[in-house]
């Protein structure tokens, strides 16, 4: 928002307050100012001037003698050659010695044997930019209006001396997107008194034109109102009115467009003005478009609309873009007599979807997708129709016609002065609030305690307790609140159990040769459903407005983004990889999402390639093996301390049916692990390649709290080891179980060293060689003791599982 100081000083009493003093305190109450900026690019000593005659050059064609009158009596001779320079015109001029944007200085010259006393500028050379010219002032001198007072400074005539202050506001803060909404703002942060233009609606004298206005899209367009102006006459608006709107940023175009542009930047309401005479019949039908209709706006493209553009039509055809941008049809131009002034309500969604779906942005637009004040659209309305009588001569032809579906609710907040004084930290009295209220221009009441408080509808930002305590805060000044040191006992700071637990996981995942990696949680329904998640019930969720296929729902599981990821570094040169991601899954078992999803942290690993390479005295270790996974699986849950689990079979869905299995920990599915399924693995070009995926809160819940250490032993060892013949169908986890249990306390630990079956072995039987290391804490073990213990752990075993010793 562009806020020229000349023309807030129209609002707000001004005197003693500087352009910098503004942006000082806007920036201390909240809304920051971007740059503060004169219009003068480095004029000086330039006029403005009355040509008096106009003589062709004696020695050039295209050079023409002007005779100009700068100042009482003053008269200067200029060569000029602009081809549009005529008698009686007033014009702006540099005098001898004046400076011009760039830093181009004037002198006197000859030019083809004929002095020139000064030079008679162009709206360019005085740093004017075309995009805020109007076409008739682009080419040739700048031509000034018959009310320029000859000799006075053209900075002062054309506003160039106004100093801007640019804000970069929020879009909460709507209500600043107007002149008068911010002269509610300074007039509250410096206590000034605000005076507002004088509205009175116009009434119509004699015959009385008929507006029609049908409203069918209800929820898009509440409120909608309309006036005929006759005889108007449309040309070039006031010097004064063109300057503001520069300072605005806005380009000047005709008194009539021009007109309905002041007011927008003045209310912060837009209005539009149709050529009436283009109107059928005096009717306006406000309507969503047609899927594939087109219209023609005002820069003449043609646009394209589906059924969730609003559109201001006649009934026959399209008249504009509802809340964006008029349409060609209905324009006013310099032959229009009778125009109709719109000002209305639109909804701020469907502007902001038309806006994003036509790419078309414009000041209307950008207030309409905030939120207009609704209090406003009236008063703006008949502000407009003065000014139009005022400056192009009109008569009003209609009276107010409007159309408005419901009342505007008042919007009342209560606020108690306990918390504010809780809140801000100062013992603030009542009545400095009541003041602050005053100031904000918001009714307010103190009764018990507690402040009832009306805010207008210009604050859209202001709805419940909070608000208001921003509001006091802002006014009061934050300057002003000490700055206070907490109170209370300090905790120190630490970990969760599963944030200790994670970095655990982080550490002995590094150190055994895994790198972590971090993919999307968005996926394709087909990749989701490649590989088995712990929750086959849950359905993905599904993104609204997704960026494409590929990313169009949320993951169930970690596990296919790996597959990716092996992919893409395979292809590009890395054979061997080793990954693994902790990352949140999202489950839902309902159809429609009516409440958040349940997200759960899970870790996921993945192996191909070679895990460890071949070395000049160690053979390569196959990253696609069963066993490497498990290896990493039962490292993991040592160094967490799990030592109860139990390992059984499985084939779930994009695993190998008898290279998978599942791990439990009382009875709960904690992990699930086992090679790629052939068929998956030579879609995505893999070789042998194992993955895991654990449910990280089941085990946290499994993990131990604290680590529990031990001294060393004092006494050696036994070691014997133990082949046995079981049948195939029999786990080793069962003989080592059987083991334990039979050997007791003097077992210090079993291994599993050989797998061995064949036709020695016989059919259906298969050999499991173990070493069993014996030890007492408290004594050495004699080889009595340790024979006795070893079988009785033979005899368990030929009873629990069919073992016979080998």
């Amino acid at each position: 928002m562009l806020v020229s100081y000349e023309w807030l000083s129209q609002y707000v009493d001004l005197k003693g307050i500087s352009p910098e003093d503004i942006a000082e305190e806007l920036n201390r109450t909240g809304i920051e100012v971007e740059v503060i900026y004169t219009r003068d690019n480095g004029v000086k000593n330039v006029v403005v001037g009355k040509v008096l005659a106009v003589e062709p050059h004696p020695a050039a064609d295209r050079l023409k003698v002007c005779s100009v009158l700068v100042g009482k009596d003053e008269m200067l001779q200029i060569v000029c050659g602009a081809s549009n320079v005529a008698e009686g015109q007033h014009v702006p001029v540099a005098l001898v010695g004046a400076t011009l944007p760039g830093g181009v200085k004037i002198k006197k010259a000859k030019l083809r044997g004929v002095e020139s006393q000064g030079m008679i500028c162009s709206a360019k050379e005085l740093g004017i930019p075309d995009k805020m010219l109007m076409k008739e002032q682009q080419e040739g001198i700048l031509v000034l209006g018959k009310d320029a007072p000859i000799g006075q400074d053209v900075k002062k005539y054309l506003g160039m001396d106004d100093q801007v202050i640019e804000l970069q506001l929020t879009p909460n803060r709507s209500d600043c997107l107007s002149m008068i909404g911010v002269a509610f703002e300074i007039a509250a942060i410096f206590d000034r008194k605000l005076t507002l233009p004088d509205v009175e609606e116009q009434k119509v004298k004699g015959k009385e034109w008929p507006v029609r206005i049908q409203i069918e899209a209800e929820e898009d367009c509440p409120f909608f109102a309309g006036q005929v102006i006759h005889n108007v006459k449309v040309g070039p608006s006031p010097q004064w009115m063109q300057n503001r709107l520069i300072s605005a940023g806005i380009r000047p175009i005709n008194n009539i467009v021009d007109i309905t542009n002041y007011v927008m930047i003045e209310t912060g309401q837009p209005l539009h003005a149709y050529d009436y005479s283009k109107i059928s019949n005096g009717n306006i039908v406000v309507r969503r478009a047609r899927a594939g209709e087109k219209v023609v706006t005002l820069d003449g493209v043609t646009r394209t609309c589906d059924d969730e553009t609003l559109l201001i039509t006649d009934g026959k055809e399209a008249l504009g873009i509802a809340g964006i941008m008029g349409g060609q049809s209905s324009e006013v131009t310099p032959e229009t007599t009778s125009i109709l002034i719109e000002s209305a309500f639109f909804d701020p969604v469907i502007t902001r979807k038309t806006v994003r779906k036509l790419g078309l942005r414009s000041e209307a637009s950008h207030r309409f997708e905030r939120g207009v004040d609704p209090d406003r659209i009236l008063p703006a309305l008949t502000r407009a129709v003065q000014l139009i009588q005022k400056i192009a001569g009109g008569t009003v032809g209609s009276n107010v016609t409007m159309e408005r579906i419901g009342d505007v609710e008042d919007v009342v907040v209560s606020l108690r002065h306990d918390r504010l004084v809780r809140l801000l930290g100062v013992p603030i009295e009542s009545q400095e609030v009541l003041d602050i209220f005053r100031r904000l221009n918001f009714e307010a009441k103190f009764k018990d305690g507690e402040y009832i408080v009306q805010v207008p509808t210009r604050r859209q930002d202001v709805t419940i307790e909070v608000d208001l305590i921003e509001e006091v805060a802002r006014i009061y000044g934050y300057d002003r609140i000490p700055s206070t040191l907490l109170s209370g006992k300090n905790m120190p700071g630490k970990l969760t159990k599963e944030q200790k637990i994670r970095r655990i996981i982080r550490q002995t995942l590094r150190s055994l040769g895994l790198n972590e990696v971090i993919t999307y949680s968005l996926t394709s329904p087909e990749t989701n459903q490649k590989v088995a998640s712990f929750h086959p019930e849950a359905r993905p969720i599904a993104l609204a407005m997704p960026m494409s296929s590929e990313r169009s729902v949320l993951r169930t599981t970690l596990v296919p983004h790996l597959i990716e990821t092996a992919v893409y570094n395979i292809n590009h040169g890395n054979q061997d990889v080793a990954i693994f991601e902790m990352g949140s899954t999202y489950l839902t078992q309902d159809a429609k999402i009516t409440k958040l999803p349940e997200e759960r942290y899970e870790l996921a690993m993945l192996i191909t390639g070679a895990f460890r390479p071949a070395t000049w005295n160690l053979k390569a270790l196959p990253g696609g093996d069963f066993f490497v996974m498990k290896g990493i699986v039962e490292n993991l849950l040592a160094r967490l301390g799990i030592d109860q689990y139990e390992v059984r079979a499985a084939s779930p869905t994009g695993m190998h049916p008898g290279r998978s299995a599942e791990l439990l920990i009382n009875g709960e599915i904690v992990a699930i692990f086992g090679q790629l399924h052939p068929k998956l693995a030579k879609e995505h070009d893999l070789g042998d390649t194992v993955v895991c995926q654990i449910d990280l809160a089941r085990l946290c819940q499994a993990a131990a709290e604290t680590i529990t250490y031990q001294s060393l032993p004092r006494y050696p060892a036994v070691t014997r080891d133990l082949a046995v013949v079981v049948n195939e169908d029999v786990i080793s986890r069962e003989v080592e179980a059987g083991i334990k249990e039979a050997a007791g306390e003097l077992l210090e630990s079993v291994r599993l060293f050989d797998v061995f079956t064949g036709e020695q072995i016989g059919k259906g039987k298969k050999n499991l060689a173990y070493s069993l290391v014996y030890r007492a804490k408290d004594r050495t073990l004699t080889d009595d003791e340790v024979q006795a213990v070893h079988d009785k752990v033979i005899n368990h075993l030929e009873k629990t599982v069919g073992a016979r010793l080998r």
